[in-house]
């Protein structure tokens, strides 16, 4: 089978301003690949390379020049791509994980008639949904009220709330307001620091946090101080997710040592910012292998690279909310069968 390789770019434009502790960002540039087969054009398999600015390994300037070598090496089979085959290890994508889940997203879809199912389960057929949390962005405190109210109406049983952007005091009260409405046996209450608090002040957040009953924090401080995050895993009153601790550990043997010995009660994976959904497997593995929880986040994609991640976590005995809901931050986003009642994904062609 000779398959050739097209790849496009798409600028989505968010609906308002995305906060995080990092900053804001009106708009995301990703890549689209589309796969065929040389004697048949009509069946095309669709990837979404979406690397994220100030996080991503592979956000980089030189990314239109790895598109460009990718594509020439497939179309002129220096470098074949086969369906239900690993990527070859020619293309040299270990420092290119967005653009590694592209090419295993756009391969799967492929394979099963280039309709967008990327797996065959209960869900892409429609028959069960996804829990996922109802995501709270940063801003004013009116501005975030609002979209927690709007959550709340919208029957969300799990909210997760950027923080680390305002004054901690107000978001304390925020929380406070939320418990004040539901306590923790009727609402799940995430909290995402994004690396926000410094090791010195961190412990002492979170015995403050602890008051509100949170499910969990994801990356209280930057990634890279593993001896300060251990430190902190082993006392906390609140559970802690590592996120962008995993950014960039590529080989097995690293994962080991960095679960072994940050040994934190979670870890969150997408695909696009750890290596696609190869490496994502074995992440879960590894981390079910020690007890540590996990669950499963979009990474601001289109719809096309939300879909492939839900049709993945689906595969999955699923016990807690996952991240899966961005696809409604755009104006100008992808047709997706995907559709969101009552709190819960769903896959309705």
């Amino acid at each position: 089978m000779r398959l050739k390789l097209r790849y496009t770019p798409h600028t989505l434009q968010f609906k308002f301003d995305a906060r995080t502790s990092r900053g804001a960002i009106s708009e995301h540039r990703v890549h689209f690949i589309n796969l065929w087969e040389e004697r048949s054009t009509e069946i095309v398999g669709v990837g979404e390379c979406a690397p994220l600015a100030g996080l991503s390994i592979d956000a980089r300037p030189d990314l239109e020049q790895k598109l460009q070598a990718v594509a020439q090496l497939v179309n002129e089979q220096q470098v074949p791509l086969q369906p239900g085959k690993p990527l070859p290890q020619e293309l040299e994508l270990q420092e290119w994980p967005a653009l590694r889940f592209a090419l295993e997203t756009a391969l799967l879809d492929l394979q099963h008639g280039g309709r967008r199912l990327i797996y065959d389960n209960a869900f892409s057929r429609g028959e069960t949904g996804i829990p996922i949390n109802g995501l709270i962005w940063m801003g004013d405190r009116q501005f975030m009220q609002e979209q927690i109210e709007k959550k709340l109406k919208e029957g969300y049983s799990c909210l997760k709330l950027k923080i680390g952007g305002l004054d901690f005091v107000q978001e304390l009260e925020i929380l406070q307001s939320i418990r004040e409405v539901a306590g923790a046996h009727e609402l799940t209450v995430r909290v995402d620091a994004n690396g926000a608090f410094s090791p010195q002040e961190a412990y002492k957040k979170l015995e403050r946090l602890a008051r509100y009953d949170l499910h969990s924090i994801e990356q209280p401080i930057k990634q890279g101080q593993h001896e300060a995050m251990a430190q902190l895993c082993a006392y906390t009153p609140v559970p802690i997710a590592l996120d962008e601790e995993l950014i960039g550990v590529q080989e097995p043997e690293a994962k080991v040592q960095l679960l072994e010995y940050i040994k934190s009660q979670y870890i969150i994976l997408k695909p696009t910012l750890v290596g696609g959904l190869a490496a994502s497997a074995e992440w879960i593995e590894m981390a079910e292998a020690r007890r540590i929880g996990w669950w499963m986040t979009s990474a601001l994609e289109s719809n096309i690279g939300l879909n492939a991640v839900s049709q993945f976590t689906a595969n999955y005995d699923i016990t807690m909310p996952q991240g899966l809901g961005t696809g409604q931050l755009y104006h100008n986003n992808i047709p997706s069968p995907l559709q969101i009642e009552r709190g819960q994904l769903w896959y309705r062609v």
